[in-house]
């Protein structure tokens, strides 16, 4: 389904598509384009670079992407992104989502900043499958089309193409247009990260740092702290707590805390859980407490957040930009 109205380009402090949605789009943008998002978004979003360059900031990473570079920002993590400081232009395919669970293994090999930034850099994907993970794209953007009434060009065997002077964005409604466009998706992610070299695993993070961001992503409702942390990768809290920050840029407890708030807003996303069980299961010490943190983080309450989920699944509302 088209989405009638929107601007070609989302100006910095646009919000992003609400969550539950799955939008795709293909835009071309030329110097001085650029978005902000102080909040970051409510949904993952997926970049895949076809021609010019773009710089995308999430956290305290940044990475440059340029053709055959796949670019993902989970949510809830400030993100800005643009053309390429230099560079004519930068063309792009993006989707608006929420990643399906199957795809954290393929991504973590390329995630950059450590885990409280979200940012995962995949490329360069082999110039050979450039032309087949664009193909999974362009089937996604026609399968989002797909409505009762109206078959999608692409499944006649027709290529889809954005027109000429369209911003090119489209939204799926209906379950049935959701999961094609999040099938063709999920090909594109998996080609891009089975081709492309993960890159060579630098000095840093010490691997004890590793190991406790992957205590804390195993069990997130844990009674996690400084003290436990340290005494199962051996070191003392003090000296853990300086190693984390050092390497990571970010203390164990924050880093803690932004693991906590993915894990509740998948809750969220997924369950029909109380808040008061989503705060217990993602280690929050109260329902006020959790409440407090996640409306700071994602400007809403955690009931509403599910609300929105779900109005925005069942209503045909469009997005303001990307």
């Amino acid at each position: 389904m088209p989405a009638d109205g929107l601007p070609a380009a989302a100006g910095p402090g646009h919000p992003s598509p609400p969550p539950g949605l799955v939008v795709v789009g293909h835009f071309d943008e030329r110097p001085g384009y650029g978005v902000d998002r102080p909040r970051g978004a409510d949904s993952w979003l997926f970049v895949w670079t076809t021609g010019g360059r773009g710089r995308l900031r999430q956290g305290g990473s940044e990475v440059t992407a340029g053709a055959g570079h796949l670019v993902v920002l989970a949510p809830g993590v400030p993100h800005a992104y643009g053309v390429e400081p230099g560079c004519p232009h930068w063309r792009f395919w993006w989707a608006h989502c929420q990643a399906r669970p199957s795809w954290t293994p393929w991504l973590r090999p390329y995630g950059t900043g450590g885990d409280p930034d979200g940012l995962y850099a995949v490329g360069p994907v082999p110039a050979a499958l450039h032309d087949r993970v664009e193909g999974a794209w362009r089937r996604m953007y026609a399968d989002a089309r797909w409505t009762d009434a109206e078959v999608p060009a692409d499944a006649l065997g027709i290529a889809a193409e954005a027109p000429a002077g369209d911003p090119g964005i489209v939204v799926a409604h209906g379950s049935a247009a959701r999961e094609l466009a999040l099938s063709a998706l999920e090909e594109a992610v998996l080609l891009a990260a089975a081709s492309a070299r993960a890159p060579a695993s630098p000095p840093g993070p010490d691997e004890r740092v590793r190991r406790a961001q992957a205590l804390m992503a195993a069990d997130p409702g844990a009674p996690h702290s400084v003290r436990s942390l340290a005494a199962q990768v051996a070191l003392s809290p003090s000296r853990f707590a300086h190693l984390f920050a050092e390497q990571t840029g970010h203390s164990p407890m924050r880093a803690l805390r932004e693991v906590r708030l993915r894990h509740a807003a998948r809750l969220l996303e997924g369950t029909d859980l109380s808040v008061e069980r989503v705060a217990s299961a993602s280690g929050f010490a109260s329902a006020f407490h959790f409440s407090r943190v996640f409306r700071a983080r994602h400007g809403t309450p955690p009931g509403a957040y599910r609300e929105g989920i779900r109005a925005a699944i069942t209503t045909p509302t469009a997005p303001k930009g990307t």
